[in-house]
């Protein structure tokens, strides 16, 4: 069953009730979730957009968790390159969620069955304890949606032609599924299988990421899938967009490509940076995500420091919004956001 499937209008009726619930909900159970909300005087809200939000980077400063210490079952960290890391706490029922809802969430576009899996990255990666808690953790946890996997890359990280062209000789002929983080694929994926005259068109891509210290290698998303079409034969790819503060929840490219989409259990809201309130579509700002899943911890009103714009309303592939994630905001800006709420939270 696809979790794409509610209209704006029905998917903000619904989140209103489920989500005012929640902040309820926090609001009784983490003491500085309810601090900082009293700071900012909040009563009620009467759509989506006048939610309370936290900023991201708060919890890269603080441990925000609505559930006791002996309930807590498995606590996830970001990635970070300043040492600065999230910590987010899940009890079992938050884990098993957050799980189902992510294979819900991917199910759209694989089907009900595991695939063969090819891996655009290195086995090495699970041995590298300065990156598993991002890198190594995305690639395992993608890995539960398929079998018989593969990895493209050595242990040195470095091109396996090898075996990539034993993973497509005994699965190429029918569906299978590849992950990678974007620039991985295009290096050592598209640029590989190009050269060698690979075959990828019964693959499904899945990949996320971005560029980020290859901006000088950056290739514009619908340059992307033209060269993976014409060059190797990939038609069916998705790009994705999510982050370890909303574990679970990730939005989308469709069929189509060129704009994300919201599961009917969260949405996005684009922000101006300077005023703080919502964009209209078009617009670009910040994006706020939200979802029903982060129950073990205040995470379900999140203000992000990515910039976004909201495309168009229930006119794409699937129903919502259909958005684009445009870069990062400037660090400065992000950290006095947080910093005003770090204070009120003390």
């Amino acid at each position: 069953m696809s979790v794409f499937t509610r209209t704006q209008a029905d998917r903000e009726r619904v989140l209103l009730t489920e989500l005012t619930a929640l902040v309820a909900h926090h609001r009784a159970h983490c003491a500085p979730y309810d601090r900082i909300l009293a700071a900012e005087g909040f009563t009620a809200a009467s759509s989506v957009a006048d939610l309370p939000w936290l900023p991201v980077r708060l919890f890269k400063h603080m441990d925000l968790k609505s559930i006791a210490d002996d309930a807590v079952f498995k606590v996830l960290t970001s990635s970070g390159t300043t040492g600065e890391v999230s910590r987010i706490h899940l009890d079992k029922q938050a884990a098993a969620t957050q799980t189902r809802q992510l294979g819900a969430t991917l199910r759209t576009v694989l089907g009900d069955k595991r695939l063969p899996m090819l891996l655009v990255d290195s086995r090495g990666i699970l041995t590298d304890r300065r990156s598993f808690s991002a890198r190594g953790a995305g690639v395992l946890g993608m890995a539960t949606f398929g079998r018989n996997h593969a990895w493209a890359l050595d242990l040195d990280g470095r091109p396996d032609l090898d075996a990539v062209r034993g993973f497509l000789a005994e699965h190429g002929d029918a569906p299978f599924l590849i992950f990678g983080f974007t620039y991985l694929v295009w290096l050592h994926l598209y640029e590989v299988a190009r050269d060698a005259g690979l075959d990828l068109s019964n693959g499904i891509l899945i990949h996320s990421g971005g560029w980020k210290k290859l901006t000088d290698r950056a290739v514009p998303p619908d340059e992307f899938r033209r060269r993976l079409a014409t060059d190797v034969g990939l038609t069916r790819v998705h790009n994705f967009y999510g982050m370890v503060e909303q574990i679970g929840t990730i939005f989308l490219e469709g069929p189509g490509g060129g704009s994300l989409y919201c599961p009917d259990f969260a949405d996005v809201v684009i922000r101006d940076p300077h005023t703080w309130d919502e964009q209209p579509v078009g617009e670009p700002g910040l994006i706020e995500v939200v979802s029903t899943l982060p129950t073990s911890y205040p995470g379900h009103v999140l203000l992000t420091e990515d910039l976004g714009v909201v495309h168009g309303v229930d006119d794409g592939d699937w129903p919502g919004k259909r958005f684009s994630v445009l870069g990062r905001l400037p660090r400065a800006e992000a950290r006095g956001c947080s910093d005003t709420y770090r204070r009120a939270a003390a």
